[in-house]
């Protein structure tokens, strides 16, 4: 008679909870401010999303406003505004997918080939500190370095009697200038995660690939990169998921009135008119639109993911 195998404490799903809480205790409360945070900006608000279907008022409160079911996403669609900022939010995020989102790739690369320790430390820590800087700082520098009447770029071009560019004020610029902005300020920091997938990989491969004859290329080529291929395709998938989500702070900042056809973002827009006019409900049901085209994007790249049988989120 074949008998039953007992089952481990760690698979019984009847074991207490509270032991294991208990003697991981100092951990979960490291992870508390972290999980309080997801808390109260991320899971509350999703409560007041029903307002995004509401004519909602102050004043009523949720319980008290008048339900008005689709009528602002019929508004959102119907308004002559919303193509223009789907092609601005989507141009920006597609520069920013193909020219920034390899840069730390390539960077890491670079970095992982550096002979020299002290080299490369000291590359590293010059590149990281752009991402300590404020998006106010950031465009104070941009405005100091590129612009048309004391930017030192076209002081440079007036000392060589060459005419001055207007690029902070010229449409055809703007969203290069913000992609320059994103890779100048974020490719150190983002090299980070990519450098620690690198750093796991065994030396004796390298050290294979030598005996082999594969030089500089060929091992990055076919051992370094590899071993980034899970993590960048992870991060790909989140990428898609904030495909909406250009970054507020930077556009806003770097927008005048030159360029605000190429410049208005949803996030400006909703800026606009959710915040400075009142509108709450419109504005909520563009963040909730802006919301349901990530989950889409990220289910459905994560599906093609697993179908061909790369690394996936779940």
């Amino acid at each position: 008679m074949r008998t039953r195998r007992p089952q481990s404490k760690a698979q019984d799903p009847k074991r207490p909870v509270w032991p294991d809480l208990k003697r991981d205790r100092y951990l979960y409360l490291l992870a508390l401010p972290g999980i309080l945070f997801f808390i109260i900006f991320k899971y509350i608000p999703i409560t007041n999303l029903i307002i995004g279907f509401q004519d909602y008022s102050p004043y009523l409160g949720i319980t008290g406003s008048k339900w008005v079911g689709f009528e602002h996403f019929t508004r959102f669609f119907s308004n002559p505004d919303f193509w223009i900022l789907l092609r601005n939010t989507l141009g920006i995020s597609v520069m920013n997918l193909i020219f920034f989102f390899p840069a730390p790739i390539i960077l890491a690369l670079m970095l992982n080939e550096v002979r020299s320790l002290i080299m490369k430390r000291t590359v590293q820590s010059l590149i990281y500190i752009p991402h300590f800087l404020s998006w106010v700082l950031i465009y104070g520098l941009t405005f100091l370095m590129f612009s048309q009447s004391e930017g030192l770029f076209n002081k440079l071009l007036t000392s060589m009697n060459k005419d001055t560019i207007d690029i902070l004020s010229n449409p055809n610029y703007f969203w290069g200038m913000l992609t320059a902005q994103s890779i100048w300020k974020e490719v150190g920091w983002g090299t980070i995660i990519f450098l620690a997938a690198i750093a796991g990989v065994d030396p004796q491969q390298y050290e294979a690939a030598v005996i082999d004859g594969a030089g500089r290329f060929r091992r990055m080529w076919h051992i370094t990169l590899p071993a980034m291929r899970n993590v960048i395709m992870i991060l790909f998938i989140l990428r898609l998921g904030t495909i909406m989500d250009t970054g507020f702070e930077q556009v806003y900042l770097m927008m005048n009135a030159a360029v605000t056809q190429v410049a208005e973002v949803f996030d400006t827009y909703v800026y606009r008119v959710g915040i400075r006019q009142g509108e709450f409900s419109y504005s909520t049901a563009i963040g909730l639109f802006k919301s349901i085209v990530g989950v889409i994007l990220v289910v459905g790249a994560n599906k093609t993911a697993k179908r061909f049988g790369e690394e996936s989120l779940y």
